[in-house]
């Protein structure tokens, strides 16, 4: 959900973030500096890489984070009523980096670098590990469905399989790992993401014949639509759409059965009556792997639904927030770090860079811990393609000063997955594609 200035979102929080701010304000260790860093332990079970999305709608909620008078209200009793006054002035001052939206990420991937008093920053962890561990999965699971796709366009059409704002966030993860339109139109509306659509079974039984229908439907939409024609008999189906509409009607759909089979009896059938233009969509539970399976049947798009809005099996990514540095003496940063089993975080600052051989394929995840990465790529030698940074500034001094609009993330999702090995289009479960490095 893209938020507008007058929707705070300051309460999209956990109650344990008020009452460590205001016990650390009772301390006096409200106002030292901290660094907390948002990143994957592991990458979600079988997952060769993942897709950074949410970006926009993060820096939106960071811009949005404020206590008006009704989250004030909503507060009292909740905390003392001096944090009550202080909440009511509060604003993000720091400063943060991040993964730009539509970047592929790894395990211990620093996708966001938080820097500001441990107050200020403590706050922002729950708003951003909800928008990021949701928008992330579906554009993860929306990168291997376009990955598996190749040139085929894949249509977001599961609006209806989950929570009404999960949807509109959803169709624009899905639109920036590569998904030509959606079916949503509040994301069409608050994003920019196209939106298509056509009808539903319900339009051809409301009909006392499927011609009827399709009529109606050519008369009102012209013969470039899409015809739904698996309601009855398929077969008859086709033959009354090229009746209806003639040879250069626009596509058909199929949502039932085996449909690779039938869209190859329909591509017969079509090429047959004259209509060697019309195009063949399918849908129907579709995941990157049904997906997959149809490359060699004649299929020219994908409406793919609730396998995408659930993540195709990882409907989060896991990402945590964690405290990685504070300031100690002499206003110096001190590493700090969780050693709790299966838990362990690693402190310090992080930076990274993505490690590319000669060729301009990547090789690693580069993570620098206190220090940035050296590049050891030589261009003036020919031995090796420049590595390349993955953190940009975000947020400065409270500021935002790293929007991209949604195509440039589409444009970066397409260069960012084209550098992995050839390993990334693999739909079989595996290791990620390149490990993690630390230095430092």
């Amino acid at each position: 959900m893209t938020s507008s200035p007058d929707t705070s979102t300051a309460l999209l929080t956990d109650h344990y973030e008020l009452t460590m701010v205001q016990a650390a304000r009772q301390s006096g260790t409200a106002d030292r500096r901290a660094v907390f860093e948002l990143f994957p332990r592991r990458l979600p079970e079988g997952r060769r890489y993942g897709v950074v999305a949410g970006v926009g709608r993060a820096l939106d909620a960071i811009e949005c984070f404020r206590f008006d008078a009704a989250s004030l209200a909503a507060l009292e009793g909740v905390v003392d009523a001096d944090l009550l006054d202080w909440l009511g002035s509060y604003r993000f001052s720091g400063d943060v980096w991040g993964y730009a939206e539509g970047e592929a990420y790894f395990p211990h991937s620093p996708l966001l670098v938080v820097e500001g008093t441990f107050a200020e920053a403590v706050l922002l962890e729950t708003v951003l590990l909800s928008i990021y561990n949701h928008d992330s999965a579906i554009a993860s699971a929306a990168s291997r469905m376009t990955l598996a796709a190749g040139d085929r366009p894949c249509i977001e059409m599961g609006s209806r399989r989950t929570h009404e704002e999960a949807a509109v966030a959803a169709a624009r993860a899905a639109y920036v790992a590569g998904f030509d339109a959606t079916s949503n139109l509040a994301a069409r509306a608050r994003h920019g993401v196209p939106s298509t659509g056509t009808s539903a079974h319900s339009f051809t039984l409301l009909h006392d014949a499927e011609a009827d229908a399709f009529r109606a439907q050519v008369q009102t939409l012209g013969v470039g639509t899409t015809l739904l024609v698996d309601t009855y008999d398929v077969a008859e189906a086709v033959a009354l759409a090229v009746e209806v509409a003639g040879t250069g009607l626009g596509a058909v759909r199929l949502d039932s059965g085996d449909l690779g089979e039938i869209a190859r009896e329909v591509r017969a059938q079509l090429d047959g009556l004259g209509a060697t233009g019309t195009r063949i969509v399918v849908t129907s539970d579709l995941d990157e792997h049904a997906i997959a399976a149809l490359a060699a049947a004649p299929v020219d798009a994908y409406g793919v639904g609730t396998q995408l809005v659930t993540g195709s099996g990882h409907p989060t990514c896991g990402f945590v927030y964690k405290l990685v540095a504070r300031e100690g003496e002499d206003n110096e940063l001190v590493s700090v770090a969780k050693k709790s089993l299966d838990k362990v975080s690693v402190g310090g600052r992080k930076y990274a860079l993505r490690r590319r051989g000669p060729s301009g394929v990547a090789e690693a995840e580069v993570v620098g811990i206190g220090e940035a990465p050296a590049d050891d790529g030589d261009p003036s030698t020919g031995l090796r393609t420049s590595d390349r940074p993955l953190l940009v500034p975000l947020v400065r001094a409270g500021e935002v000063v790293g929007r991209a609009t949604l195509e440039e993330a589409r444009a970066r999702h397409r260069a960012s997955v084209a550098e992995l090995p050839r390993a990334v289009t693999m739909m079989s479960a595996g290791e990620p594609v390149i490990p993690t490095v630390f230095a430092g």
